[in-house]
């Protein structure tokens, strides 16, 4: 076992094993491609463009040659990596949906809206999310995306295309509530929604009835006798239920990933960030290491945080405990400083399992492989893969083995979200979202000096300032090719993983709402 995990370890190429584990099972090479491969669609790239924009030694950075394609003036710039992958595996999505409420008779109390969503899966076609508004019950909201894909560029292509349609059909769920700001979300949502405009008497009587209905002297029911106990109810705002939108739509993109790695070609995983802007707020999503952070009046406000095999040792040493079968007993749910030898079996070692964020010593008597191995930016996941969350590999196993990868990882994001009405911004105030490949050679504060000095230099009312800023963060990020390779600032060694950058200034927003 050692020797195979010293095996695999060395040959760890971008976070997964050259090895993969992408081998016998459903979705091979065999089968056709759920979508081919391409470039974000508002680049407007031909396939010529395409395949010279693929050069891994020149590494040309792609713009936007049309600020118009992007809402609010965003900046968009792309580079390839510097050979780690034939492919750039980033994708990139931005759209503009315009929900509508659902017909009446498509919702109902014998059907589950999981169950609903899930009988039709989304296709990218046909759904009329981007259709005009033809009356005030419409809701519009703006969509912007990256997703960081490893051991192939099936599942980031895949998300990129399906992610956003799965949010809408969530917030659809609930759309009446959130158009109606005088609306408290009831507990049963196939009830009527409360409304704060009637009488105290009777908005207590209909928010008790839609929420306790069926319960034994139920308040509001006028047959009912005086309560004996007090029935209480846990607040739910709006901007709940968009965050809860948000994290099962994740979930049914995991799922139809799976569904259709039978039938497709969908290859490896990706990570995935996503921005909504709705109603004045921004909702950040994030499942992987990509990042969010917000530059406004030069301070930064982080809108996002990685999700590494450091940053959740705990959570996946609770789970390794748990179901230690998972581990194929090869594996330990405990971390050591380094890894254990033989001869230093039986002997004190120090270590720490998931109750600890302190180290310990304890009798140590089996040489197995510690779950988390080694520490910071080399850290995998039973000696695979460097995050833990994000979409897709489904079927990803460790080296030579039929131990399986995806019990470790989650799907779900953490969503954070920023009040953008509250505030008002200036033509430099901007939302920057980053794939790993930025975030590996500059820091929050390096990329917020960065952007916010090169626009300084630049008109106000210019709308290329940004996508110009965003192609000056990815070459600082790149760097220039030398004799020792790519090299930044300060003969810093340069990013040679993928680099996808958006910048979105904050004021179109302010405008809007």
């Amino acid at each position: 076992m050692l020797t195979r995990v010293k095996t695999a370890v060395a040959s760890l190429m971008g976070g997964v094993m050259a090895g993969g584990s992408n081998g016998d099972h459903p979705g091979g090479p065999e089968l056709p491609l759920k979508f081919p491969y391409s470039r974000p669609e508002f680049l407007g790239l031909s396939a010529d463009e395409v395949e010279c924009s693929a050069d891994h030694i020149a590494r040309p950075i792609l713009i936007l040659k049309e600020t118009k394609r992007l809402p609010w003036a965003t900046g968009y710039a792309e580079v390839i990596n510097a050979g780690k992958s034939t492919l750039n595996e980033d994708q990139a999505c931005c759209e503009v949906l315009m929900l509508k409420r659902r017909p009446l008779e498509s919702s109902g109390p014998n059907r589950n809206p999981a169950a609903r969503r899930r009988s039709s899966l989304p296709n990218g076609e046909g759904l009329g999310l981007r259709d005009g508004s033809d009356g005030s019950e419409d809701l519009t909201f703006h969509y912007w995306a990256l997703f960081d894909g490893h051991a192939g560029s099936g599942a980031a292509v895949m998300a990129s295309r399906l992610l956003h349609h799965h949010i809408a059909l969530h917030l659809q769920e609930v759309m009446e509530i959130l158009c109606t700001p005088n609306l408290q979300p009831p507990t049963c949502l196939d009830e009527e929604p409360v409304n704060h405009l009637l009488s105290a008497t009777s908005n207590r009587a209909l928010s008790r009835a839609a929420s306790l209905r069926g319960a034994a002297g139920a308040p509001g029911s006028p047959s009912a006798p005086p309560p004996t106990r007090f029935f209480t109810e846990k607040k739910v705002s709006q901007e709940s239920l968009v965050i809860g939108a948000i994290e099962n739509a994740f979930k049914d993109m995991d799922v139809q990933i799976e569904k259709e790695k039978a039938s497709f070609n969908i290859s490896g995983g990706c990570t995935a960030l996503m921005v909504a802007c709705l109603q004045g707020k921004l909702y950040v999503g994030n499942a992987g290491d990509s990042r969010a952070i917000i530059v406004r009046a030069g301070e930064v406000i982080p809108m996002s945080s990685e999700f590494t095999p450091e940053s959740e040792r705990q959570r996946l040493q609770f789970l390794a405990y748990m179901q230690p079968h998972l581990l194929g007993n090869e594996f330990t749910h405990l971390e050591f400083p380094r890894r254990v030898q033989r001869k230093e079996v039986g002997k004190r070692m120090l270590y720490r399992d998931f109750t600890m964020s302190g180290w310990w010593s304890c009798y140590h008597h089996i040489v197995h492989f510690p779950l988390v191995f080694p520490s910071g930016s080399d850290a995998r996941v039973l000696a695979t893969i460097g995050v833990t969350r994000g979409f897709g590999d489904h079927n990803l196993r460790v080296h030579d083995s039929n131990i399986y990868i995806k019990p470790f990882l989650s799907c779900c994001p953490e969503v954070r979200v920023y009040p953008l009405s509250q505030f008002e911004h200036g033509a430099d105030d901007v939302l920057i979202l980053g794939t790993d490949g930025l975030w590996d050679v500059l820091s929050n504060q390096e990329v917020a000096e960065a952007v916010t000095g090169f626009l300084a230099n630049c008109d106000p009312d210019d709308q290329h300032r940004y996508t110009m800023a965003a192609q000056d963060l990815v070459m600082r990020a790149r760097g220039e090719l030398k004799d020792r390779g790519w090299r930044i600032t300060n003969d810093r060694l340069g990013s040679g993983d993928d680099i996808t950058v958006y910048i979105i200034p904050l004021m179109y927003g302010n405008k809007q709402n």
